[in-house]
């Protein structure tokens, strides 16, 4: 089963990283702050002439569980594969942005699991399980951004957490396509 680990959570990972260790459907959603503990508790050194360096060394320290390097731009890997989300996000975090970020993982990974028990007709090249969890990584990064985008352009400065969960709507719109009325699917 699929976990997604934030906040307090990472807390535990940081006490105690065998419990996730070389459990390779966990996803963990560190912030800047989060994620250097992570990396002096593991003892992680990596060569920062390569953008994402420290977090490849960060999941394979880890046994090859999923990380979400939250930053300017996020960078989602599991130590062997790596992807960047440079989408344009609003200008201001805010704390408990990550909620939105892990019910949007929560949604792919539900969807990931009707995708690996047949429940839709997809032809003969499937995705791996493994796949899908990086997939769903970062398709959360993508809603997550985008909602944060919308929600900067309505309350600039202002913004609030909260005031991502208005626009997680309008953030699969734009990125997805109407799906269900059939108006051409994915827009990535």
């Amino acid at each position: 089963m699929p976990i997604v680990l934030d906040a307090d959570a990472l807390l535990v990972v940081q006490k105690s990283p065998e419990l996730v260790k070389g459990y390779k459907s966990v996803i963990l959603t560190p912030n800047v702050v989060e994620f250097g503990r992570l990396c002096e508790t593991l003892g992680v050194k990596a060569n920062e002439e390569k953008e994402t360096g420290k977090v490849e060394a960060l999941c394979k320290a880890l046994g090859g569980v999923t990380i979400i390097e939250k930053g300017g731009k996020d960078f989602i890997s599991n130590g062997t594969t790596t992807l960047v989300d440079d989408m344009k996000g609003g200008k201001k975090r805010s704390g408990g942005q990550g909620d939105t970020l892990t019910g949007s993982i929560a949604t792919f990974l539900g969807w990931r699991k009707a995708y690996l028990d047949g429940l839709w007709d997809i032809g003969e090249d499937k995705i791996s399980a493994d796949e899908l969890i990086g997939l769903a990584a970062f398709g959360g990064s993508a809603i997550t951004r985008e909602c944060s985008r919308l929600a900067f352009a309505k309350k600039g400065r202002s913004l609030q957490a909260s005031d991502l969960t208005d626009e997680v709507h309008n953030a699969f719109l734009n990125l997805f396509g109407e799906v269900d009325g059939d108006e051409g699917g994915s827009r990535l």
